[in-house]
């Protein structure tokens, strides 16, 4: 592993504070990741909202499918109080309220977006996140990744020069052929692909690898002996100081 390996604070600083809230990716900063990554799903009325499950009941104190209700409500439930009293009140952001907040950063934060399609197929969901991003003029900031491989053709279909990853587990066989044919440029993966054989083959072939989610000091050290250009954690503290 080069020792100019990057931190990504999974779903933001998400060991010490509530997942994909604003707390968590301003905590991610403020130890100096230097990426964040997060979910997007949509609204019934349309708007990206971040949130990794498709149902809100895990993560707020709400009930429903987030394609079954309005923006309005959703910004209604709590999305805090359930990892501790301390963030009550926490609500679901939405993709525009964190790409604005990372226009005011100091430094040029990384925004790893996943689309989390691969369940409920959101119609004109890629559009939208593109939209937003050239909106904002973070394109050179922005990489989007799916495991929905017809999600991340529709991308390249729309945009040939946004960052796209194909997330995936294990060790496919086929992954490098699946990748050239999707035209991503990165590769997110489980640490048992970076230490393959194929692994190694993929970034000689000049595919970025990325690692999910990494949590221990024994994690990390155990992919010393790979390519690894990226280190996704739920605890980015622990490792930025290595």
């Amino acid at each position: 592993m080069s020792n100019k390996v990057e931190i990504f604070a999974h779903r933001g600083l998400s060991g010490l504070y509530p997942e994909n809230t604003m707390a968590a990716f301003k905590a991610a900063v403020e130890v100096g990741a230097h990426g964040i990554e997060l979910d997007v799903q949509m609204s019934q009325d349309g708007e990206l909202v971040v949130i990794h499950d498709e149902k809100i009941e895990r993560t707020t104190n709400g009930v429903g499918y987030v394609k079954d209700l309005t923006l309005n409500r959703l910004k209604q439930y709590d999305a805090g109080s359930w990892f501790h009293a301390d963030f009550k009140n926490e609500n679901i952001p939405t993709l525009n309220e964190v790409l604005e907040w990372v226009k005011t950063l100091p430094y040029k934060l990384i925004v790893n977006i996943e689309l989390k399609n691969d369940r409920i197929d959101y119609e004109k969901l890629e559009e939208k996140v593109l939209r937003l991003i050239h909106e904002l003029n973070l394109h050179q900031q922005c990489i989007l990744s799916s495991f929905n491989r017809d999600s991340l053709r529709r991308i390249y279909e729309i945009d040939h020069n946004i960052e796209t990853a194909l997330l995936f587990q294990g060790v496919p066989t086929d992954v490098l052929s699946i990748a050239k044919n999707l035209h991503v440029q990165g590769l997110h993966c489980e640490a048992v692909f970076a230490q393959s054989i194929l692994g190694r083959k993929a970034s000689l072939a000049g595919y970025p690898i990325r690692v999910y989610t990494i949590n221990t000091l024994e994690g990390f050290h155990s992919l010393e002996n790979t390519n690894v250009s990226v280190v996704m954690t739920d605890f980015p503290q622990m490792f930025l100081s290595l």
